[in-house]
C-alpha cells in the first residue's frame, strides 16, 4: 500500500491545551497552556503532509475565543469541529482494498499530560 497522509482528529482541552474545568467562564477568562509537545507534534504531522483536524465539546458559540486561543499558542491545523460533546468518539472506518492494515486507530492520553510520546 502506497504511504498517504494521514488525517488526525484532535481533541483540544486535556489534549493539547491544559483542560481547566467545566464551563464557558473557564475556557474564556483562562490564558491558554499548551501542553509538552504539542508544537513539535504539530510541525513533525505538517511536514509530513498529515490533516489536522481539531475537535472539541466546546460550543460551536465559543468558536472566535477558541480559534483565537489556538492561534495566541501557535497551533495550526486544517479544520475545527465544535460542539461534539463529552462522551466517547468513535471512529468507522472500511479497509483499503490494497491491503489489510486497519484504516482508523485510536490513542487516548492521560489527560493534561501533552503529546509528546505519542508516535504514529
Amino acid at each position: 500500500m502506497e504511504k498517504r497522509p494521514k488525517t488526525l482528529f484532535i481533541d483540544i482541552d486535556g489534549t493539547l491545551l491544559h483542560h481547566c474545568g467545566m464551563g464557558i467562564l473557564q475556557t474564556q477568562k483562562k490564558k491558554p497552556k499548551l501542553l509538552p509537545g504539542v508544537i513539535k507534534k504539530f510541525d513533525e504531522w505538517d511536514r509530513r503532509g498529515d490533516n489536522i483536524i481539531l475537535v472539541t465539546g466546546r460550543r460551536e458559540s465559543e468558536r472566535t475565543v477558541t480559534e483565537e486561543q489556538l492561534h495566541s499558542v501557535g497551533i495550526v491545523y486544517d479544520y475545527l469541529i465544535m460542539g461534539i460533546g463529552g462522551g466517547q468518539r468513535v471512529l468507522i472506518n472500511d479497509y483499503k482494498e490494497d491491503s489489510k492494515d486497519p484504516t482508523a486507530l485510536a490513542i487516548c492520553v492521560e489527560r493534561n499530560k501533552g503529546i509528546e510520546k505519542i508516535e504514529i
